[in-house]
């Protein structure tokens, strides 16, 4: 932070709210305000504190039967420049209640200077990839689980040779006795770098998610390999884990949504922008993975394009970070994609890729439809 958050500065949160039989959207709204910062009734609370941390409702507008939008406005300098306290404000106790959907976070200039937010970005990714022309890139996974370290080497070497631009594990890959963490990154980063070696720049991207107390561990043996990314899932590492990394790993950093989907209800929790578009970016991430509209997952396209305006688009001096659109992604889903997200995007391809009788030419297909 260059200077401390000042105390006349506001943070405005733009709430949802889904109300029960009876219930009233002003005092709703009021009691959100009051709920989050100072967890008491206001009467309680000495004037000097109200005025320095206590939230207030700018306004409230009806919706919809039993719906209502509340503007809220929070002090800034109750965040502190402090990552879990920011998430715990937005939706700390509040979270309890039923009903509540951060619609929108209005961020002041001044809180979003705490953050430094991806490391790398869509620019230092591509730069990573050797992907310089503006076209998006493509990634594929290591599947299925139970596989051993060196048939998933295998896959991520065929994957490398075709031209895909990043190879990640599976996010459920971790420390399982068929594929231990230690021998299958060291021999998926080899088979990558022999198929780099041949004129591609792939990157392999290892699962780092796993027990807090070995993450120091894991990132030193990633960086001795030569291994520059990494898979993270916020949502259960922590986005303040997520923060530390990106300041100080030395690695690019893609985010896995596991667990979003307990945060996403349509009536409780975040909008999918505030959640991946936001927040995950806020922590650091250079890239978000999320599904796209129409596949397993039931997410609209406008939700989807509302995520990847918000990993891209202006918040303060933070890098743009990349949408990582998954679900459907053969060489028909790439091509509807493009249309719809552009250039500035990357597509996980799945079983449609690993399928293919010829991985190594399903994937080098996949590549020539990028460079089309």
């Amino acid at each position: 932070m260059d200077r401390p958050l000042a105390a006349d500065e506001r943070l405005e949160v733009l709430v949802d709210l889904a109300l029960a039989p009876g219930e009233r959207a002003e005092e709703l709204a009021a009691g959100l305000a009051r709920e989050q910062p100072v967890e008491l009734d206001l009467a309680l609370v000495p004037e000097r504190a109200r005025a320095a941390a206590a939230g207030r409702v700018v306004e409230v507008e009806a919706t919809g039967p039993r719906r209502a939008r509340a503007r809220l406005a929070f002090p800034v300098a109750t965040v502190g420049g402090d990552l879990p306290q920011l998430v715990n404000l937005l939706f700390g106790n509040v979270s309890m209640q039923r009903g509540v959907r951060i619609a929108e976070v209005r961020w002041p200039a001044a809180l979003l200077a705490a953050f430094r937010g991806p490391a790398f970005g869509i620019d230092g990714l591509r730069a990573l990839c050797g992907a310089t022309a503006r076209r998006p890139l493509v990634m594929a996974a290591l599947k299925p689980l139970g596989l051993s370290a060196g048939e998933l080497a295998a896959i991520a070497g065929s994957l490398a040779r075709g031209g895909i631009d990043l190879v990640k594990d599976d996010h459920s890959l971790c420390e399982q006795p068929w594929a231990p963490f230690a021998e299958r990154v060291a021999r998926c980063q080899e088979a990558v770098e022999a198929a780099n070696r041949g004129g591609r720049s792939c990157l392999y991207v290892p699962n780092l998610t796993g027990p807090a107390d070995r993450l120091g561990e894991r990132v030193g043996r990633l960086r001795r390999l030569g291994v520059q990314a990494a898979l993270v899932a916020p949502l259960l590492e922590r986005l303040d884990t997520v923060r530390a990394l990106a300041a100080g790993s030395g690695l690019a950093l893609l985010a896995h949504p596991s667990l979003s989907g307990g945060l996403l209800g349509r009536r409780h929790g975040f909008a999918p922008r505030v959640l991946w578009g936001e927040l995950f970016r806020l922590a650091g991430a250079d890239g978000v993975i999320y599904p796209n509209a129409g596949g397993r997952f039931r997410f609209s396209r406008g939700e989807c394009r509302d995520v990847a305006a918000a990993l891209r688009g202006p918040l303060g001096t933070l890098a743009p970070a990349f949408p990582v659109l998954g679900s459907g992604m053969d060489a028909a889903g790439i091509r509807r994609g493009r249309r719809r997200y552009g250039d500035d995007t990357v597509f996980l391809a799945g079983a449609g890729l690993l399928g293919q009788p010829d991985l190594e030419r399903g994937a080098a297909a996949l590549r020539a439809e990028l460079e089309r």
